[in-house]
């Protein structure tokens, strides 16, 4: 600063030569104007020469052309082409200048054709191009235009009597017509023709008096800014230092000068001397590289980044523009330093969120007020194949509708420019012109005068999700494996028909369809062979229903099925009979053949109930009377069938709490040895003392446990009480026999089934040769690999398992290898008929000859009569079992079964035979 402060303190000659300099521009200024008001005056002389020569050529074109059509003379003709020559050619070149499109060389002939002095034809050009519009002269102007159709009129005139006498058809009547027309065109255009002559000599006394003032106006006015420059430029003298250090210092950029040759700082501002943390008189003198960590360009007016050092070890990014300036013959380098942290944090902002809005996978779509397109992500063209540049400058709206195909209304961009944001979802076209759907959202961005800028719409291609969530509500209504409509969905369609019959006087009816025997073949075959079986029942029973009527799959192997518009629930038979025939045909699942039969309730609206709930529950007690009754059957309901199912809703009820009150009790069948008629072993059944109903046999009560899953905890009871017994009989001194117990198929297939059976034998001291388990052939088949792991282990604790039912299974026998097994109990199925009935006798040896050659013990049930007994000990069975040798007895009873005689203090006891009825 003290270099320029010494760089003004000049001589006062020198600070006064701007005011000479002044002086002679002013000079300079009042000549230029004399010198235009000259040519002013020269070209007005033009104007007035040739408005009088226009007019003459205007006034004489109309005298020729009246002496034409009067006499016909070729000389008055050719005067008046002439004069109208001289007319168009002034019009051509007025036109021409005031557009301002025209070429200087036909404008000169145009003058030189109307004689207009060359002095004056610049002027002329000047004020016609630029000043058309100036008082007096727009008038004069637009009065010349005015007469330009007529005069053209005249020229038509003109030609129709060239055309009328060179064909000689002029009659008087028409010269007469032709002269009354053109007198009417000259008294149209001599009115005018005189405005134009009066407001051109108007409009040069205007700009006279103009140009005088104007003149006048300028001297006066360059005088007192002379003067007014004068008193400044003093002033300036005086205080210019003062204001040039505080414009310097108070500048919010840093301004450091340097000298050129040495790279010295020579001056700098208070900004230069905050942002390094140095003094001035510190920074005076450094060289001025020393303030960046980068090298300084040179180059002149063009920015540059750097990073400016403080004293304190950091950093400033800085943009630098630097000049060359000449003081007093110094060339002085003059650097203006921005700041530029704000604009480097913005730039490192909008990267990061453009990175950002690249990486997300939802599409974003940036458009401008007008609702075009500015800007797309990454993930807008993965999901629409449209790229940025396809899109850009194109309504936003261009691929998108609402879902049913209809444009995206206006209310939606009314309610965001209104300050809400939109959410919805769209159908979109894609590049390849395949639409999905979209959810997308609208939000804006705004001005601080709340205006809208810009629109951001984010989307998401919802194709995937909306098929998952149709796929959702499916199943939620449908059966997943058959497809048919579940037990909700069922009952809705139901309630729906039930209005609809109710509305039209009609009747419907449910039909409630059970499998008969549908445990069997999950048992015999496989869970998967029951699924695909399912499928197949699924298909059959809807190929028997008319169009309207549906089927749906309410539980495992339970079917419901709706019949709409019957007149009574009776016509609802022919479908129930073609339902029995068609599920009672062979089906054929992979390489088996399974054969089947159901059972079908049926309830109708509205005598068996007037809601769905009740129809499905009174078609299912019905169902149930059909299956109790006679299997492969159908039954319609009728109230008595409620007795039933409440009976046995009140069985399952009750005998939930039977295990609690100790109500089960044990009684022990005798198996006999049938060559000398020894007891050698009791089978341990089962008995249920209700203590209002009395005894309940298993066949009513096991079943209901087997659904209702108590039949494990029944298992081990029955154990626990067998083992028990055992223990009891052999401290009272009991001849030692085999007790079998039945094991159920769902606690055989538990993985702690062989543990626990251990851990009892052990409590109760029981020898494991003891205890016989009793499994039916249709359970070992159920457990598939599982049996063959319990049979090992078994047989390792040394515990022997029985056959029971042998015979009615459906599957192959190779279980019967398997190391546990060591007996075989024929079914009472096939002991009923011997010795009479050839095919029992038949399966009968042949089951006794492959136990022999197996080397299992066999054991016939159901015996009654001695003809049986005789058969069977013939045909080689060794054990056998029946009302003939004793009916189930207390275990008091077997105890006097085994001793007969005995007294006390005897030890050694003999086993007998029962009395036989």
């Amino acid at each position: 600063m003290r270099f320029i402060g010494a760089s003004l303190k000049r001589p006062l000659s020198k600070r006064l030569m701007p005011l000479a300099y002044a002086l002679a521009v002013v000079i300079v200024l009042i000549m230029a104007l004399t010198w235009i008001v000259l040519q002013v005056q020269i070209t007005l002389a033009g104007f007035l020469n040739s408005e009088s020569l226009w007019s003459k050529a205007q006034k004489q074109a109309v005298i020729d052309l009246s002496n034409y059509a009067v006499k016909g003379d070729a000389t008055s003709l050719a005067s008046f082409k002439h004069n109208f020559g001289v007319l168009e050619s002034d019009r051509f070149g007025r036109d021409a200048i005031a557009s301002g499109h025209f070429d200087k060389a036909v404008i000169e002939d145009v003058f030189r054709r109307g004689s207009i002095m060359p002095a004056a034809r610049p002027g002329m050009t000047f004020m016609l191009e630029h000043f058309s519009s100036a008082p007096h002269i727009n008038e004069a102007l637009n009065a010349w235009r005015s007469t330009d159709d007529k005069i053209a009129e005249l020229n038509v005139v003109a030609g129709e009597l060239e055309r009328g006498y060179g064909a000689g058809t002029m009659s008087q009547t028409e010269i007469e017509r032709q002269r009354e027309r053109i007198n009417t065109l000259n008294t149209f255009i001599e009115p005018r023709t005189q405005l134009f002559s009066v407001e051109v000599v108007n409009g040069a006394i205007w700009l006279g008096r103009v140009l005088f003032w104007g003149v006048l106006s300028a001297f006066l006015l360059a005088a007192v800014l002379w003067v007014r420059m004068a008193r400044r430029i003093l002033d300036s003298i005086r205080g210019s230092e003062e204001r040039y250090r505080l414009v310097f210092d108070s500048a919010a950029d840093a301004i450091v000068m340097v000298d050129e040759e040495s790279g010295r700082i020579l001056d700098a501002n208070q900004a230069a001397s905050a942002w390094t943390g140095r003094r001035w008189d510190e920074l005076v003198g450094d060289r001025f590289v020393h303030l960046f960590t980068q090298q300084i360009s040179r180059k002149e007016g063009r920015p540059t980044v750097n990073a400016l050092l403080n004293a304190d070890g950091s950093k400033r990014p800085v943009e630098t523009q630097s000049s060359l300036v000449d003081w007093s013959g110094t060339s002085v380098r003059q650097a203006i330093i921005r700041d530029i942290s704000e604009r480097v944090a913005m730039e490192q902002e909008r990267r990061v969120a453009a990175e950002a809005l690249a990486s997300i996978v939802e599409g974003v779509i940036i458009a401008d007020a007008d609702r075009r397109v500015v800007s797309t992500n990454m993930a807008h063209t993965g999901i629409t194949g449209f790229t940025t540049r396809e899109l850009l400058g194109k309504p936003f709206e261009d691929t998108r509708t609402l879902p049913d195909g209809s444009p995206l209304p206006l209310s939606i961009w009314k309610n965001i420019a209104a300050g809400h944001n939109w959410l919805g979802e769209v159908q979109s076209t894609r590049r390849d012109g395949s639409t999905y759907p979209e959810q997308l959202s609208i939000s804006a961005i705004r001005d601080a005068e709340n205006n809208v800028q810009y629109y951001v719409a984010v989307f998401t291609n919802i194709f995937s999700s909306k098929a998952n969530q149709r796929r959702l509500e499916h199943l939620a209504r449908h059966d997943p494996l058959t497809g048919m409509v579940n037990r909700s969905e069922f009952e809705r369609h139901c309630s729906e028909a039930i209005a609809v019959a109710a509305r039209e006087r009609m009747a419907i009816a449910v039909l409630f369809i059970d499998l008969d025997a549908f445990k069997i073949v999950n048992d015999s075959y496989s869970h998967a062979i029951g699924d695909r079986l399912l499928v197949k029942v699924a298909e059959r029973i809807s190929q028997q229903l008319a169009e309207g009527d549906m089927a749906g799959r309410i539980g495992g192997d339970e079917f419901t099925v709706l019949l709409h518009r019957l007149s009574l629930r009776e016509d609802a038979r022919p479908i129930v009979n073609r339902l029995l025939a068609s599920l009672s045909e062979p089906f054929v699942v992979d390489e088996y053949e399974i054969f089947l039969s159901a059972s079908i309730g049926v309830a109708g609206f509205p005598l068996d109930g007037t809601d769905a709930s009740s129809l499905i529950a009174n078609a299912d007690a019905a169902m149930y009377a059909a299956k109790t009754q006679e299997r492969n059957a159908y039954r319609f309901y009728s109230p008595m069938m409620h007795a039933n199912t409440r009976k046995r809703l009140q069985l399952a009820s009750e005998l939930r709490q039977a295990l609690a009150r100790d109500e089960f009790y044990l009684v022990y069948q005798p198996s006999v040895e049938m060559r000398t008629g020894r007891i050698v072993a009791v089978e341990a059944l089962l008995r249920w003392q209700h203590p209002e109903r009395g005894e309940i046999l298993p066949g009513e009560f096991i079943p209901m446990a087997e659904s209702l899953g108590m039949i494990r905890r029944i298992d081990e009871w029955v154990l626990q009480a067998a083992c028990a017994q055992i223990q009891a009989w052999d401290l009272a001194g009991v001849p030692a026999i085999r007790v079998a117990v039945n094991i159920s198929a769902r606690w055989f297939g538990q993985p702690a089934f062989v543990e626990g059976i251990h851990r009892t034998l052990l409590a109760r001291h029981v020898p494991a040769q003891r205890l016989l388990l009793e499994i039916t052939e249709s359970a070992m088949l159920r457990l598939g690999e599982d049996t063959e792991r319990t049979m090992h282990m078994l047989h390792t604790l040394g515990i022997d398992v029985a056959i029971d039912d042998f015979g009615t299974g459906y599957s192959s026998m190779s279980y019967l290898k398997l190391p546990a097994v060591a007996f075989l109990k024929i079914d009472r199925s096939f002991v009923t008929g011997l010795p009479d009935n050839a095919g029992d006798v038949a399966i009968a040896e042949a089951m006794l000859a492959m136990s022999k050659a197996l080397g299992l013990t066999t054991i016939a049930e159901g015996i009654e009569t001695e003809a049986q007994h005789e058969f069977l000990l013939r045909a080689g069975c060794m054990e056998g079992q029946g009302y003939l040798y004793s009916y189930p007895v207390s275990p008091s009873k077997i105890e006097r079964l085994l001793r007969p005689s005995a007294t006390p203090g005897v030890t050694k006891l003999r086993l007998v035979p029962p009395k036989r009825t």
